[in-house]
């Protein structure tokens, strides 16, 4: 079943979410040469008891870190540690935040230092495939919609689209229904109504979808180990038009 939230209960994920997308922004911030993924694990933690919210991630089935930090061929779910980031990395950090009883769950996708011009524009569309994908929802739409939406830009592009994680629910828990794949046909699955919330997260590869885990059990890599981005919000379907809930508060 997929929950409508209520007003006050969307006002609740708006601040959850802006403080998940800020403490995003100030990690992602801190990428570059010389950094390891440790750092900024480290920094997210720092961030989080701040704001007295809790890493959403950390714990979570056993995870052991509090962001999930990806480069180059690693699509999802890396797992922070010694290593260091070098030169023409792009790095992919997801970061979910709970705070008085609400989650919000975000990922970007960023340079260190100069990156391979085609890498760079697989950052470019992979955000671009996010934002197509967050513009189907609106109320009357269906929810694969959004799947064909983002599906199209990428792989105009010729790009791939990774089948085996998708988007979900979110509320007060971190993955609620439904599940929102990146690819498929238009117009099928539930009707799309406001107060719906999801996290979209598009997860893109320069070469073929195909992906697999690596033996910590965790981290998942393109199976041609060819780069893969990954850009995430955490929205609201709207009547006439969607609300990104994780903006974050910068000057």
């Amino acid at each position: 079943m997929i929950n409508i939230k209520k007003p006050h209960e969307l006002e609740a994920m708006r601040v959850s979410a802006k403080k998940t997308a800020t403490i995003l922004h100030k990690v992602a911030s801190k990428v570059a040469p010389g950094v390891t993924t440790k750092e900024l694990d480290d920094y997210a933690a720092e961030l989080a008891r701040e704001q007295n919210g809790s890493c959403a991630f950390y714990g979570y089935h056993g995870f052991s870190g509090h962001i999930c930090s990806s480069i180059n061929e690693e699509v999802v779910h890396g797992v922070p540690g010694k290593r260091i980031i070098r030169e023409g990395d792009i790095v992919s950090i997801d970061f979910g935040l709970v705070f008085e009883g609400f989650v919000g769950d975000t990922a970007t996708t960023v340079a260190a230092g100069e990156i391979d011009p085609e890498w760079k524009r697989l950052l470019k569309v992979t955000q671009a495939s996010l934002h197509a994908g967050i513009s189907m929802a609106v109320e009357g739409n269906r929810l694969s919609d959004i799947s064909n939406a983002v599906q199209k830009v990428a792989e105009s592009e010729g790009f791939s689209v990774v089948r085996d994680f998708v988007g979900h629910g979110i509320g007060r828990e971190l993955h609620e229904d439904p599940q929102i794949p990146n690819y498929g046909p238009a117009g099928r699955g539930p009707v799309l109504k406001a107060g719906m919330t999801f996290a979209i997260e598009p997860m893109i590869n320069l070469g073929v979808h195909k992906t697999e885990m690596l033996k910590d059990g965790w981290t998942v890599v393109t199976k041609d180990r060819l780069p893969s981005a990954h850009f995430e919000h955490t929205i609201a379907v709207g009547k006439k038009e969607p609300e990104i809930l994780t903006i974050p508060d910068v000057a």
